[in-house]
């Protein structure tokens, strides 16, 4: 068999034969048509359309990436913005607690002072506790540069009876609460007038509790009756109030009793309260009234 018969058999004529078959059949649908002369550039259009449409894509594609790449700068300057804003405003949401806390704290000072113009106050927040405290002692944030004290007598913001200085640092202080044992402070039932040590004690203390120790055997005083220091020995005012009886009990002696009492004050959970920096009670009264007129006797 000849090389000419062979390529007429082969893939490649039958399609050069099909393809011929097509454009012919074009050019005469277009001659039908009127569009014989633009036959050659549809078909090119034809052809060349597919190769178009994906360099468009491409280039659609490419655009888009570029422009998201140019936004990147703004998009990070825009949220580094925000960011600043935001702090700002944080600032300002804290600012706004602190003066809403202080003027609060300024407003009950005033009160207090009104109800007992004889005591000097000053305000402190707290800010800390030591989480193995067990008896509800904490750090205020004035010191002695502020006036405060070792000593000094810390009521709550209603004027219950929370403790006193313990320690008293340039800037703080530490304060011991009427939850420890040992914080002995002379006082009274109100309406039986019956006489007893406040003291802490550590079956009470983890409620929030404290006990008033030697109280008469025959006691008339019930559970509800409100206890208010004494003043007796002078570390303390006198009518300070310290909270209500919530129980009384005999002591194991049985020669007298112990009432348990419920603090007017949270002494767990205070966040602000006042030093009294200054009072004057009827025992520092007489002392210097006694001390007067020991020095003005004429020596022997």
């Amino acid at each position: 068999m000849s090389p000419l018969k062979d390529f007429f058999n082969t893939g490649k004529f039958k399609a050069l034969v099909a393809l011929a078959v097509l454009l012919g059949g074009i050019m005469a649908w277009a001659g039908a048509n009127g569009r014989l002369a633009s036959a050659p550039e549809q078909i090119l259009s034809a052809v060349l359309s597919p190769f178009q449409k994906g360099a468009s894509a491409v280039s659609g594609g490419v655009d888009g990436l570029l422009d998201k790449y140019a936004r990147i700068d703004s998009i990070i300057a825009e949220n580094e913005a925000l960011k600043e804003e935001n702090w700002e405003l944080q600032d300002k949401l804290v600012e706004y607690d602190r003066l809403k806390a202080e003027n609060d704290a300024y407003r009950e000072r005033d009160r207090l002072e009104d109800d007992s113009p004889e005591y000097t106050y000053v305000s402190a927040f707290v800010i800390g506790r030591d989480p193995l405290e067990q008896f509800g002692g904490f750090t205020i944030d004035l010191g002695t540069l502020d006036g405060v004290q070792q000593g000094d007598v810390v009521v709550s913001d209603q004027g219950y009876l929370v403790g006193r200085v313990l320690e008293a640092g340039p800037a703080s202080s530490k304060v011991m609460t009427i939850l420890q044992p040992g914080s002995y402070v002379a006082c009274v039932v109100s309406r039986t007038r019956d006489t007893g040590n406040l003291n802490g004690n550590s079956a009470y203390a983890s409620d929030g509790r404290c006990v008033l120790e030697n109280l008469s055997r025959d006691t008339l005083a019930q559970v509800g009756d409100q206890i208010i220091t004494t003043g007796l020995g002078g570390e303390f005012p006198a009518d300070i109030r310290v909270g209500t009886i919530e129980e009384i009990l005999p002591e194991e002696s049985g020669r007298s009793s112990i009432a348990v009492i419920e603090p007017g004050a949270d002494v767990n959970n205070v966040k602000h309260v006042f030093v009294i920096t200054d009072f004057e009670t009827a025992y520092g009264q007489q002392a210097e009234e006694n001390q007067t007129a020991s020095d003005a006797q004429p020596e022997s």
